[in-house]
């Protein structure tokens, strides 16, 4: 069979290549095209376009770069009709892969949707769209099946691929060996995001704690495919080392964490790291409207689980330098509080289970391309 599958985002791309994965074991013939990045493309999809060129955040930037979606939206609806695939298989990205949605749907290709958009955080009205337009949805989070049953659609709760993606990486400190990292056995990770508007918007923050905590050990996970420029603020910080496209090794063996809101949040949780929260737009319009729309208490992926607050999140206008210092000083060297963060995150580890979340999804994903 011909699978394309269309990730807009570094946490996507990682969680598509390990469902291209599982789908080549069970269909040793399937090709398949992407738009993602280099995790699918290592997995033996061919890469049409990077998630770099397509990954744009916030209301207003979207009104910066309209014309540049416009085209990439256009681009990638022939790509598809030029390919003719079995099945597209969307991963997340809301905004660009429900218009993608709307014209399969139309053209009556096969559309599964993995990693449900999160409807259910605003304008949950729209997962009566999604009904209409994706044939079927493989959702992550144990309460979204339960939220798409009120609008009377029947989804397939297949366990959260970060599981997979964790319990897959075999950790190595080697890069511990480089010099510029003064404290090996206790240092602070720093998961600043992989957007440029996520960059732009909390690395001074990151400068400021780091400054603050001059003789604290941070090592930021940074990523090789964004312009490196975005980064040369911290490269001037003695107490910050960047490390790249490892990720979870910098994790692995971290004493606490910086995470930005996204996926990473999770990450941190199941490699077991006491972390915080933090998370800032610079747009006041993307701002404003957030403030109008928005559903759920919590952002982090951590809490919103748990159902409760399990880690500290500082948002928006709480993103202050007192707040996050304050924060610092309890992973660091607050054993109590780091132990109530732990007892929560076993929480969590059994809500998800342990299953092999990949596999799962590519088992349901045949079947119903078989018509069974």
């Amino acid at each position: 069979m011909r699978y394309y599958l269309i990730a807009g985002e570094r946490s996507g791309d990682l969680h598509g290549s390990n469902l291209i994965k599982s789908l080549k074991k069970r269909d040793p013939d399937a090709t398949f095209r992407c738009w993602g990045g280099e995790y699918m493309q290592e997995a033996g999809a061919e890469l049409v376009v990077h998630y770099n060129d397509m990954a744009f955040m916030g209301f207003f930037e979207v009104l910066i770069y309209f014309r540049k979606i416009l085209k990439n939206l256009k681009h990638c609806r022939h790509d598809i009709m030029e390919y003719n695939p079995n099945v597209v298989i969307l991963i997340d990205f809301a905004g660009f892969n429900l218009k993608m949605a709307s014209f399969l749907s139309k053209k009556n290709i096969k559309t599964y949707y993995y990693i449900s958009p999160k409807v259910w955080a605003w304008y949950t009205s729209r997962a009566k769209n999604i009904k209409r337009i994706v044939n079927r949805m493989f959702v992550i989070l144990p309460f979204e099946k339960e939220f798409y049953l009120n609008y009377d659609f029947e989804v397939d709760y297949v366990g959260n691929p970060v599981i997979d993606a964790v319990n897959q990486h075999k950790a190595d400190q080697s890069f511990l060996e480089d010099p510029r990292i003064f404290n090996k056995e206790k240092y602070v990770a720093i998961l600043p995001g992989s957007r440029k508007q996520e960059l732009e918007s909390i690395l001074p923050n990151l400068i400021d704690l780091a400054s603050d905590f001059p003789d604290t050990q941070f090592i930021l996970g940074g990523i090789k495919s964004i312009p490196q420029k975005l980064y040369s603020g911290v490269k001037e910080v003695p107490n910050i080392a960047i490390v790249f496209d490892r990720t979870y090794d910098v994790l692995a063996f971290a004493h606490a964490a910086v995470v930005t809101s996204g996926t990473a949040t999770l990450e941190t949780a199941l490699w077991n790291i006491p972390q915080v929260v933090i998370y800032r737009s610079n747009s006041p319009i993307t701002v404003l409207i957030v403030r109008m729309v928005i559903k759920v208490k919590f952002i982090s992926l951590v809490n919103l689980i748990a159902g409760r607050e399990v880690v500290r999140e500082l948002i928006q206008k709480n993103l202050t330098r007192e707040h996050l210092n304050d924060e610092m000083h309890k992973l660091l060297n607050d054993a109590t509080y780091r132990d109530r963060i732990y007892t929560n995150y076993d929480e969590i580890r059994n809500i998800l289970g342990n299953e092999p979340v990949s596999d799962k999804a590519a088992d349901l994903m045949i079947k119903y391309l078989k018509g069974n």
